[in-house]
């Protein structure tokens, strides 16, 4: 391994590329001729260069992308994080900066990580700067910015979507690690299945992926005989990554078929009412280093394909659950995801919404459904009246019982359709006899 100064420095930090050229991943938004990749090679064209928002999850890359930025053209680099910056930090990066504009000439890129944390008072605090291009911000965010960031610093930066990193760019860049003299320096070998293990729990994040490895040579180094084994490197194994991040070698490609195998089973198990089995497949899931937001996403879709109105707030829980994952990550998305799982399993079942959208989308597709009928067409713009639009129409809350009885199907399908079929399970018992009354009522 490396001696002096550098061994300091934690694996990821050695190993945060220096060029393009090393950067794993991120292929699309690093194409030749893409915002970012202009930007990184100083290249931003007669306007100057702009802001960019980077958004993804941990471990893609955000920090290593804002390095790159500062090094073209000799930029000056100040980072601040906005979970202990404030407004005062802000406007002290905007004089700097304008000191170092006017006197030397130098651009100053401003790092911000994080970005989703600052108050809108906070993000106001940085358009000036950004308008008027005296700072190059570049923000990381793993929140969506659209409800994160105010719309006029969206509006003045270029927006950049970072993806997880593939199997095969965690695998390269755990490669590198074990080689490079700024890493492991050919210290250490990494087995094959030590190898598969550190990319299957990474979820795609390559910080985690080298802090995993710099565990595992920890204690393989620890693990070996007093005074030193066999010459050459010391081989990190299966069971040195397992030890050194607690999670067991779970066989499971998240990838392959495994990683569609268990999830449907996950999704049948909820379904088939297996409070047991469903939970059991999550651990697997879980365990094996999968994506939780891929989990929630599921348990949302299933709360409404298989339960639907039956228990009306599955999906409350399913929803939920899916923003609180965003937000609150592992180990304790755990917790969460198995509250909504449970939720799902017991609730009772109906599949009348899915069933019922399934049969309205395929008469649309077979050409079925005419006009809008007159009454029910939009009379809020010149003309409308004119047209006879909205002409007969009633208005449902005029009536005593809420209920208008008029027709809204396109006269080719009135009184020849019944998409929604709601059972006689949980709430939907209830619904059965309503919307029978409310038909009836409707005159169909």
């Amino acid at each position: 391994m490396p001696s002096g100064a550098a061994v300091l420095a934690p694996l990821a930090v050695r190993m945060r590329p220096r060029s393009l050229d090393e950067v794993k991943g991120q292929q699309a938004v690093l194409a030749p001729g893409s915002p970012l990749r202009r930007l990184i090679e100083g290249s931003a064209g007669a306007a100057g260069p702009l802001s960019a928002i980077l958004w993804g999850p941990p471990g893609t890359g955000k920090t290593t992308l804002a390095h790159l930025v500062a090094t073209a053209s000799d930029r000056d680099f100040v980072e601040l994080s906005a979970v202990t910056a404030g407004v005062k930090d802000v406007r002290d990066v905007m004089a700097a900066a304008g000191r170092a504009r006017d006197l030397y000439g130098r651009h100053t890129v401003l790092f911000l990580d994080e970005i989703h944390r600052f108050t809108k008072a906070q993000q106001d605090a940085l358009l000036p700067g950004v308008e008027n291009r005296l700072v190059i911000l570049v923000a990381a965010t793993t929140e969506n910015p659209s409800f994160s960031v105010i719309a006029p610093l969206l509006s003045r930066s270029v927006l950049v979507t970072l993806t997880s990193l593939a199997d095969n760019d965690i695998g390269e860049l755990l490669d590198a690690a074990v080689s490079d003299p700024r890493g492991l320096d050919a210290a250490y070998t990494l087995g094959d299945q030590a190898r598969e293990h550190l990319v299957r729990i990474s979820g795609g994040d390559a910080r985690r992926a080298l802090t995993s490895l710099e565990a595992a040579a920890g204690v393989a180094q620890d693990a070996a005989p007093p005074g030193g084994g066999p010459p050459g490197p010391l081989e990190i194994t299966l069971a040195h990554t397992e030890r050194a991040v607690a999670v067991a070698a779970v066989r499971y490609d998240r990838t392959g078929d495994q990683h569609y195998d268990v999830a449907s089973a996950l999704i049948k198990s909820m379904r088939g009412s297996d409070v047991d089995a469903a939970l059991h497949y999550l651990a697997r899931m879980l365990e094996a280093g999968e994506d939780p937001r891929f989990i929630a996403r599921r348990i949302v879709i299933a709360a409404s394909e298989d339960i639907g109105m039956a228990d009306p707030s599955a999906l409350q829980t399913a929803v939920a659950a899916l923003h609180a994952v965003a937000q609150i990550g592992m180990p304790e998305a755990r917790i969460i995801l198995a509250q909504a799982v449970v939720h799902n399993a017991l609730a009772p079942k109906s599949n009348a919404s899915y069933v019922g959208i399934g049969e309205a989308i395929a008469d649309v597709r077979a050409g079925k459904g005419g006009a809008v009928p007159v009454h029910l067409r939009g009379s809020g713009y010149a003309g409308a009246e004119r047209l006879g639009h909205g002409k007969g129409y009633r208005y449902a809350h005029d009536e005593l019982d809420g209920v208008a009885a008029q027709t809204y199907l396109p006269e080719d399908l009135a009184g020849r359709t019944d998409y929604y079929r709601p059972t006689d399970r949980g709430f939907e018992a209830r619904l059965q006899e309503r919307w029978r009354w409310i038909k009836e009522r409707l005159g169909r």
